[in-house]
Protein backbone atom coordinates (compact mmCIF):
# COMPACT_ATOMS: atom_id res chain seq x y z
CA UNK A 1 0.00 0.00 0.00
CA UNK A 2 1.36 3.01 -0.41
CA UNK A 3 2.04 5.59 2.54
CA UNK A 4 0.37 9.10 2.93
CA UNK A 5 3.39 10.38 2.00
CA UNK A 6 4.22 9.24 -1.12
CA UNK A 7 0.64 9.72 -1.92
CA UNK A 8 0.12 13.29 -1.65
CA UNK A 9 3.68 13.49 -4.07
CA UNK A 10 2.20 11.04 -6.57
CA UNK A 11 -1.12 13.11 -7.06
CA UNK A 12 0.61 16.15 -6.90
CA UNK A 13 2.88 15.18 -9.94
CA UNK A 14 -0.41 13.79 -11.67
CA UNK A 15 -2.33 16.59 -11.39
CA UNK A 16 1.15 18.90 -13.13
CA UNK A 17 0.71 16.57 -15.74
CA UNK A 18 -2.17 16.65 -16.79
CA UNK A 19 -1.99 20.37 -16.68
CA UNK A 20 1.09 20.42 -18.76
CA UNK A 21 -1.03 18.04 -21.91
CA UNK A 22 -3.95 20.19 -21.23
CA UNK A 23 -3.37 20.92 -25.07
CA UNK A 24 -4.07 17.35 -25.94
CA UNK A 25 -7.56 17.53 -24.80
CA UNK A 26 -7.82 21.10 -26.81
CA UNK A 27 -6.63 19.28 -29.81
CA UNK A 28 -8.93 16.72 -29.49
CA UNK A 29 -11.98 19.02 -29.01
CA UNK A 30 -10.72 20.65 -31.88
CA UNK A 31 -10.75 17.51 -34.40
CA UNK A 32 -14.28 16.64 -32.89
CA UNK A 33 -16.19 19.55 -33.18
CA UNK A 34 -16.76 19.62 -36.91
CA UNK A 35 -19.05 16.74 -36.44
CA UNK A 36 -21.80 18.40 -34.14
CA UNK A 37 -23.04 19.99 -37.81
CA UNK A 38 -23.40 16.38 -38.84
CA UNK A 39 -25.38 14.72 -36.14
CA UNK A 40 -28.43 13.10 -37.92
CA UNK A 41 -31.96 12.21 -36.18
CA UNK A 42 -33.17 8.28 -36.72
CA UNK A 43 -36.28 7.55 -37.06
CA UNK A 44 -37.23 3.74 -36.64
CA UNK A 45 -38.48 1.79 -39.50
CA UNK A 46 -39.79 -1.98 -38.94
CA UNK A 47 -37.78 -4.85 -40.83
CA UNK A 48 -36.68 -7.92 -39.97
CA UNK A 49 -33.31 -8.30 -38.29
CA UNK A 50 -30.76 -11.22 -37.41
CA UNK A 51 -27.64 -12.02 -35.73
CA UNK A 52 -24.76 -13.76 -36.30
CA UNK A 53 -22.30 -14.68 -33.38
CA UNK A 54 -20.05 -17.31 -32.41
CA UNK A 55 -18.56 -18.15 -28.76
CA UNK A 56 -15.95 -16.79 -27.51
CA UNK A 57 -13.08 -18.63 -25.05
CA UNK A 58 -15.06 -17.26 -22.30
CA UNK A 59 -17.91 -19.30 -23.29
CA UNK A 60 -16.27 -22.61 -24.00
CA UNK A 61 -13.60 -23.52 -21.29
CA UNK A 62 -13.37 -27.09 -20.44
CA UNK A 63 -12.68 -27.29 -16.82
CA UNK A 64 -9.82 -30.12 -15.90
CA UNK A 65 -8.64 -30.50 -19.71
CA UNK A 66 -5.00 -30.72 -20.81
CA UNK A 67 -5.60 -31.25 -24.31
CA UNK A 68 -7.36 -27.29 -24.34
CA UNK A 69 -9.79 -28.45 -26.29
CA UNK A 70 -11.65 -25.56 -27.94
CA UNK A 71 -15.14 -25.71 -28.77
CA UNK A 72 -16.27 -23.35 -32.19
CA UNK A 73 -20.21 -22.86 -32.60
CA UNK A 74 -22.14 -20.49 -34.30
CA UNK A 75 -25.99 -19.57 -34.17
CA UNK A 76 -27.81 -16.94 -35.30
CA UNK A 77 -30.75 -14.92 -33.35
CA UNK A 78 -32.98 -17.67 -34.29
CA UNK A 79 -31.11 -20.01 -32.75
CA UNK A 80 -29.85 -21.82 -35.82
CA UNK A 81 -26.42 -23.75 -35.60
CA UNK A 82 -24.71 -23.40 -38.11
CA UNK A 83 -21.37 -24.83 -37.28
CA UNK A 84 -20.16 -26.65 -33.99
CA UNK A 85 -16.94 -28.57 -34.05
CA UNK A 86 -14.12 -29.14 -31.70
CA UNK A 87 -10.44 -28.45 -32.38
CA UNK A 88 -6.99 -28.14 -29.85
CA UNK A 89 -4.19 -25.94 -30.41
CA UNK A 90 -2.26 -28.74 -31.64
CA UNK A 91 -4.82 -29.76 -34.26
CA UNK A 92 -3.02 -30.05 -37.66
CA UNK A 93 -3.68 -27.58 -40.08
CA UNK A 94 -3.47 -30.30 -43.26
CA UNK A 95 -6.49 -32.38 -40.98
CA UNK A 96 -8.50 -29.09 -40.68
CA UNK A 97 -8.17 -28.00 -44.48
CA UNK A 98 -9.53 -31.59 -45.44
CA UNK A 99 -12.15 -31.51 -43.43
CA UNK A 100 -13.84 -28.18 -45.48
CA UNK A 101 -14.03 -29.94 -48.78
CA UNK A 102 -15.49 -33.82 -49.78
CA UNK A 103 -13.69 -36.56 -50.91
CA UNK A 104 -14.52 -35.29 -54.48
CA UNK A 105 -12.95 -31.77 -52.99
CA UNK A 106 -16.21 -30.22 -53.56
CA UNK A 107 -17.10 -27.32 -50.36
CA UNK A 108 -18.49 -28.85 -47.66
CA UNK A 109 -18.38 -26.56 -45.35
CA UNK A 110 -19.33 -22.58 -45.23
CA UNK A 111 -15.07 -22.09 -44.84
CA UNK A 112 -15.37 -24.49 -47.42
CA UNK A 113 -17.18 -22.52 -49.85
CA UNK A 114 -15.36 -19.37 -49.19
CA UNK A 115 -12.49 -20.83 -49.80
CA UNK A 116 -13.50 -22.26 -53.10
CA UNK A 117 -14.72 -18.79 -54.43
CA UNK A 118 -11.07 -17.34 -53.48
CA UNK A 119 -9.65 -20.37 -55.08
CA UNK A 120 -8.08 -21.44 -52.19
CA UNK A 121 -7.41 -25.05 -51.19
CA UNK A 122 -5.10 -24.78 -47.81
CA UNK A 123 -6.05 -22.42 -44.78
CA UNK A 124 -2.48 -21.61 -44.32
CA UNK A 125 -3.05 -19.92 -47.74
CA UNK A 126 -6.05 -17.99 -45.99
CA UNK A 127 -4.37 -16.32 -43.11
CA UNK A 128 -0.87 -16.45 -41.73
CA UNK A 129 -1.90 -17.78 -38.34
CA UNK A 130 -2.21 -21.19 -40.32
CA UNK A 131 1.26 -21.32 -41.39
CA UNK A 132 2.31 -25.07 -39.95
CA UNK A 133 5.82 -26.21 -38.21
CA UNK A 134 7.38 -29.34 -39.41
CA UNK A 135 4.96 -31.47 -37.69
CA UNK A 136 2.01 -29.83 -39.41
CA UNK A 137 0.57 -27.89 -36.19
CA UNK A 138 0.17 -24.21 -36.49
CA UNK A 139 2.83 -21.68 -34.70
CA UNK A 140 0.94 -19.88 -32.23
CA UNK A 141 -1.60 -21.50 -29.87
CA UNK A 142 -3.35 -18.18 -30.45
CA UNK A 143 -4.71 -19.22 -34.13
CA UNK A 144 -7.74 -21.13 -32.18
CA UNK A 145 -8.92 -17.36 -31.90
CA UNK A 146 -8.42 -16.63 -35.88
CA UNK A 147 -10.15 -19.80 -36.87
CA UNK A 148 -13.14 -19.14 -35.44
CA UNK A 149 -13.23 -15.29 -36.76
CA UNK A 150 -12.83 -16.81 -39.87
CA UNK A 151 -15.41 -19.28 -39.53
CA UNK A 152 -17.41 -16.76 -38.61
CA UNK A 153 -16.74 -14.66 -42.01
CA UNK A 154 -17.69 -17.81 -43.94
CA UNK A 155 -20.53 -17.83 -42.56
CA UNK A 156 -22.10 -14.72 -42.71
CA UNK A 157 -20.57 -14.97 -46.91
CA UNK A 158 -22.21 -18.25 -47.20
CA UNK A 159 -25.51 -16.80 -45.49
CA UNK A 160 -25.50 -13.49 -47.54
CA UNK A 161 -24.94 -15.41 -51.25
CA UNK A 162 -27.54 -18.55 -50.27
CA UNK A 163 -30.13 -18.11 -48.66
CA UNK A 164 -33.50 -16.57 -49.53
CA UNK A 165 -34.55 -14.12 -47.38
CA UNK A 166 -38.88 -13.21 -47.37
CA UNK A 167 -38.58 -9.72 -46.80
CA UNK A 168 -35.85 -6.85 -46.50
CA UNK A 169 -33.55 -8.02 -43.22
CA UNK A 170 -31.00 -6.08 -41.04
CA UNK A 171 -28.22 -8.41 -40.60
CA UNK A 172 -26.28 -7.42 -37.25
CA UNK A 173 -22.22 -9.08 -37.40
CA UNK A 174 -20.60 -9.09 -34.16
CA UNK A 175 -17.53 -6.77 -34.26
CA UNK A 176 -16.86 -4.12 -36.60
CA UNK A 177 -16.88 -4.77 -40.58
CA UNK A 178 -12.75 -4.77 -40.98
CA UNK A 179 -10.29 -7.67 -40.41
CA UNK A 180 -6.66 -7.66 -40.81
CA UNK A 181 -6.51 -11.89 -40.36
CA UNK A 182 -6.75 -12.39 -43.96
CA UNK A 183 -4.08 -12.51 -46.63
CA UNK A 184 -2.72 -9.81 -48.94
CA UNK A 185 -6.56 -8.83 -50.84
CA UNK A 186 -8.54 -12.06 -49.72
CA UNK A 187 -10.27 -9.61 -48.15
CA UNK A 188 -11.43 -7.01 -50.62
CA UNK A 189 -12.18 -10.22 -52.60
CA UNK A 190 -14.76 -11.47 -49.63
CA UNK A 191 -16.19 -8.07 -49.31
CA UNK A 192 -16.48 -8.14 -53.47
CA UNK A 193 -18.30 -11.65 -53.12
CA UNK A 194 -20.89 -10.33 -50.41
CA UNK A 195 -21.60 -7.51 -52.55
CA UNK A 196 -22.76 -9.79 -55.19
CA UNK A 197 -25.28 -11.45 -52.75
CA UNK A 198 -26.69 -8.23 -51.77
CA UNK A 199 -26.57 -7.23 -55.50
CA UNK A 200 -28.74 -10.84 -55.89
CA UNK A 201 -31.16 -9.89 -53.70
CA UNK A 202 -31.82 -6.39 -55.11
CA UNK A 203 -32.16 -7.59 -58.44
CA UNK A 204 -35.33 -10.24 -56.45
CA UNK A 205 -36.49 -6.92 -54.87
CA UNK A 206 -35.44 -7.45 -51.36
CA UNK A 207 -32.81 -5.34 -49.60
CA UNK A 208 -30.37 -6.87 -47.47
CA UNK A 209 -28.41 -4.71 -44.68
CA UNK A 210 -25.08 -5.23 -43.21
CA UNK A 211 -23.95 -3.59 -40.01
CA UNK A 212 -20.96 -4.57 -37.81
CA UNK A 213 -22.32 -3.76 -34.34
CA UNK A 214 -19.16 -3.40 -31.66
CA UNK A 215 -19.09 -3.00 -27.86
CA UNK A 216 -15.70 -0.91 -28.10
CA UNK A 217 -13.96 1.33 -30.07
CA UNK A 218 -10.31 2.72 -30.07
CA UNK A 219 -11.93 6.06 -31.71
CA UNK A 220 -14.78 5.84 -29.42
CA UNK A 221 -12.24 6.07 -26.28
CA UNK A 222 -10.19 8.75 -27.64
CA UNK A 223 -12.99 10.93 -28.32
CA UNK A 224 -15.27 10.05 -25.70
CA UNK A 225 -14.92 13.32 -23.13
CA UNK A 226 -14.36 15.47 -26.20
CA UNK A 227 -17.36 14.61 -27.77
CA UNK A 228 -19.42 14.87 -24.49
CA UNK A 229 -17.52 18.58 -23.72
CA UNK A 230 -18.84 19.49 -27.28
CA UNK A 231 -22.30 18.10 -26.76
CA UNK A 232 -22.10 15.87 -29.79
CA UNK A 233 -24.47 13.23 -29.67
CA UNK A 234 -25.87 14.47 -26.40
CA UNK A 235 -29.51 15.09 -28.02
CA UNK A 236 -32.74 14.22 -26.20
CA UNK A 237 -33.67 11.92 -29.60
CA UNK A 238 -32.05 8.76 -31.24
CA UNK A 239 -28.83 10.16 -32.99
CA UNK A 240 -26.18 9.09 -35.24
CA UNK A 241 -23.35 10.87 -37.07
CA UNK A 242 -20.76 9.54 -39.10
CA UNK A 243 -16.74 9.31 -38.13
CA UNK A 244 -14.62 10.99 -41.19
CA UNK A 245 -11.80 8.63 -42.41
CA UNK A 246 -9.01 11.38 -41.08
CA UNK A 247 -10.48 10.87 -37.40
CA UNK A 248 -10.27 7.19 -37.36
CA UNK A 249 -6.89 7.15 -38.44
CA UNK A 250 -5.60 9.27 -35.27
CA UNK A 251 -6.82 6.72 -33.29
CA UNK A 252 -5.33 3.41 -34.74
CA UNK A 253 -1.33 2.71 -35.12
CA UNK A 254 -1.78 1.37 -38.23
CA UNK A 255 -3.76 3.86 -40.54
CA UNK A 256 -4.71 1.34 -42.71
CA UNK A 257 -7.55 -0.03 -40.27
CA UNK A 258 -8.93 3.18 -41.29
CA UNK A 259 -8.78 3.02 -45.13
CA UNK A 260 -10.96 4.44 -47.82
CA UNK A 261 -11.63 2.79 -51.31
CA UNK A 262 -10.89 5.53 -53.10
CA UNK A 263 -8.31 7.30 -51.37
CA UNK A 264 -5.03 7.89 -53.40
CA UNK A 265 -2.31 4.96 -53.09
CA UNK A 266 -2.03 1.59 -51.15
CA UNK A 267 -5.16 -0.40 -52.08
CA UNK A 268 -8.28 -1.00 -48.95
CA UNK A 269 -7.21 -4.61 -48.41
CA UNK A 270 -8.93 -4.91 -44.39
CA UNK A 271 -11.48 -2.19 -44.30
CA UNK A 272 -15.19 -2.97 -45.08
CA UNK A 273 -17.42 -0.41 -43.45
CA UNK A 274 -17.46 3.11 -42.94
CA UNK A 275 -18.01 3.74 -39.24
CA UNK A 276 -20.67 5.89 -37.17
CA UNK A 277 -21.19 6.22 -33.58
CA UNK A 278 -25.15 5.99 -32.47
CA UNK A 279 -26.86 6.89 -29.67
CA UNK A 280 -30.39 5.30 -29.60
CA UNK A 281 -31.93 6.61 -26.21
CA UNK A 282 -33.35 10.08 -26.11
CA UNK A 283 -31.21 11.08 -22.99
CA UNK A 284 -28.16 13.12 -23.45
CA UNK A 285 -26.41 9.93 -21.00
CA UNK A 286 -27.85 7.03 -22.74
CA UNK A 287 -24.37 4.72 -24.66
CA UNK A 288 -22.98 5.76 -27.65
CA UNK A 289 -22.01 2.66 -30.00
CA UNK A 290 -19.73 2.22 -32.61
CA UNK A 291 -21.41 0.66 -35.95
CA UNK A 292 -19.85 -0.37 -39.33
CA UNK A 293 -21.94 0.32 -42.38
CA UNK A 294 -20.99 -1.91 -45.15
CA UNK A 295 -18.97 0.55 -47.52
CA UNK A 296 -21.07 0.30 -50.24
CA UNK A 297 -24.65 0.83 -48.15
CA UNK A 298 -23.51 4.07 -46.46
CA UNK A 299 -25.20 6.15 -48.75
CA UNK A 300 -28.29 4.23 -47.70
CA UNK A 301 -27.28 4.86 -43.44
CA UNK A 302 -30.35 6.71 -42.83
CA UNK A 303 -32.69 3.02 -43.17
CA UNK A 304 -29.86 0.99 -41.81
CA UNK A 305 -29.91 3.00 -38.66
CA UNK A 306 -33.98 3.14 -38.57
CA UNK A 307 -34.11 -0.38 -39.00
CA UNK A 308 -31.28 -1.05 -36.10
CA UNK A 309 -33.16 1.67 -34.16
CA UNK A 310 -36.59 -0.69 -34.20
CA UNK A 311 -34.41 -3.55 -32.82
CA UNK A 312 -32.60 -2.00 -30.20
CA UNK A 313 -35.34 -0.12 -28.10
CA UNK A 314 -36.39 -3.93 -27.56
CA UNK A 315 -32.83 -4.42 -25.77
CA UNK A 316 -33.49 -7.06 -22.94
CA UNK A 317 -31.31 -6.76 -20.66
CA UNK A 318 -29.29 -4.35 -22.06
CA UNK A 319 -31.00 -1.45 -22.81
CA UNK A 320 -30.96 0.24 -26.13
CA UNK A 321 -28.84 -2.63 -27.74
CA UNK A 322 -29.90 -4.77 -30.48
CA UNK A 323 -32.01 -7.26 -29.24
CA UNK A 324 -31.29 -9.67 -32.05
CA UNK A 325 -27.46 -9.61 -31.27
CA UNK A 326 -28.21 -10.20 -27.50
CA UNK A 327 -30.37 -13.34 -28.57
CA UNK A 328 -27.71 -14.37 -30.65
CA UNK A 329 -25.04 -14.04 -27.36
CA UNK A 330 -27.36 -16.16 -25.43
CA UNK A 331 -27.97 -18.76 -28.11
CA UNK A 332 -24.66 -19.05 -28.27
CA UNK A 333 -22.85 -19.74 -24.78
CA UNK A 334 -22.25 -23.00 -24.25
CA UNK A 335 -24.00 -23.17 -20.60
CA UNK A 336 -25.96 -25.31 -17.97
CA UNK A 337 -26.45 -28.83 -19.79
CA UNK A 338 -25.57 -28.74 -23.18
CA UNK A 339 -21.77 -27.45 -21.71
CA UNK A 340 -22.36 -30.64 -18.82
CA UNK A 341 -22.62 -33.29 -21.54
CA UNK A 342 -19.69 -31.58 -23.99
CA UNK A 343 -17.67 -31.41 -20.66
CA UNK A 344 -18.17 -35.03 -19.94
CA UNK A 345 -17.46 -36.45 -23.05
CA UNK A 346 -13.98 -34.83 -23.17
CA UNK A 347 -13.31 -36.81 -19.92
CA UNK A 348 -15.04 -40.08 -21.92
CA UNK A 349 -12.05 -39.10 -24.46
CA UNK A 350 -9.39 -39.04 -21.49
CA UNK A 351 -10.62 -42.45 -19.63
CA UNK A 352 -10.38 -44.45 -23.13
CA UNK A 353 -6.92 -43.23 -24.00
CA UNK A 354 -5.65 -44.20 -20.42
CA UNK A 355 -6.44 -47.61 -20.30
CA UNK A 356 -5.62 -49.57 -17.10
CA UNK A 357 -4.49 -45.74 -15.42
CA UNK A 358 -8.16 -44.26 -16.00
CA UNK A 359 -9.01 -44.53 -12.31
CA UNK A 360 -6.65 -42.09 -11.48
CA UNK A 361 -8.56 -39.22 -13.73
CA UNK A 362 -11.61 -40.99 -12.02
CA UNK A 363 -10.11 -39.79 -7.90
CA UNK A 364 -8.82 -36.32 -9.75
CA UNK A 365 -12.22 -35.26 -10.72
CA UNK A 366 -13.63 -35.91 -7.15
CA UNK A 367 -10.52 -33.84 -5.56
CA UNK A 368 -11.68 -29.58 -5.20
CA UNK A 369 -10.23 -27.90 -8.10
CA UNK A 370 -10.06 -24.82 -6.58
CA UNK A 371 -9.38 -25.35 -2.82
CA UNK A 372 -8.52 -21.28 -2.18
CA UNK A 373 -12.42 -20.93 -2.48
CA UNK A 374 -12.54 -21.97 1.41
CA UNK A 375 -11.58 -18.18 2.23
CA UNK A 376 -14.84 -17.16 1.06
CA UNK A 377 -16.95 -19.53 3.40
Amino acid sequence: MIDPKSYKTLSDEIVERIKEDKNVLDQLRQEIRPLRASIRRIQPRTTTSISLVGTDGGNNRIQYDPFLVQLIRVVDSSNNEYCLEAITPSTKISDLSNKQFNPDRSPKTALGKLMAYLGIKKLDDLCFSFKPTENGSPKSPSWVDVYREVVEWAILFSIIREKEFGTDTLIVFDGLLRSKIFIGDLFKKIREGVEEGIAKHNSNRRRVYIVGFAKHSKVLTRYRLSMALEQILTTEYPAYVEIPREVEEKSYLWSEYAREDDKPGEVNKFVGGRLYFVKFGNNAQDPIWPVDILISQSSESQIIMGHLLADALNGFPVPFYPICLQKAHENAALVDFDFDILQDKIFDGIRDILGDEKQVLDAARLQNQDPAQARYS
